[in-house]
């Protein structure tokens, strides 16, 4: 009986470790997402401006259209890879946070 017990706490102490391993996985991964998305905010907001500028001081209707076709065009362009790259990030979160309860689901095995 008391080895069951012992066994018991022995697996709960190791599941907890594991918890909080996966845990400061999920905390750095989720540190890393907001970064990133903060600097993709800030480099959108700075093309906008710039954009914004070039439109208040195009000449023609024209120059106006090929400014904002162009803005359209790059803010597409970097909205797709950010995506990608967040993307890749929550991927990389879901195996780190996995990583820990690897070797836990190997032994219930």
């Amino acid at each position: 009986m008391t080895q069951t017990y012992e066994d018991f706490t022995k697996y709960g102490k190791e599941f907890a470790d594991t918890g909080l391993k996966s845990f400061a996985s999920l905390t750095k991964g989720a540190q890393a997402i907001a970064t990133e998305a903060g600097e993709y905010t800030k480099k959108s907001f700075e093309a906008g401006s710039a954009a914004v500028e070039k439109l208040f001081a195009a000449k023609s209707v024209e120059k106006a259209i090929e400014i904002q076709t162009d803005y359209a065009k790059q803010s597409y362009e970097s909205f797709v890879a950010e995506a990608s790259k967040i993307g890749n990030l929550y991927a990389e979160l879901a195996k780190e946070a996995y990583k820990p309860f690897e070797s836990v689901v190997a032994k219930a095995k």
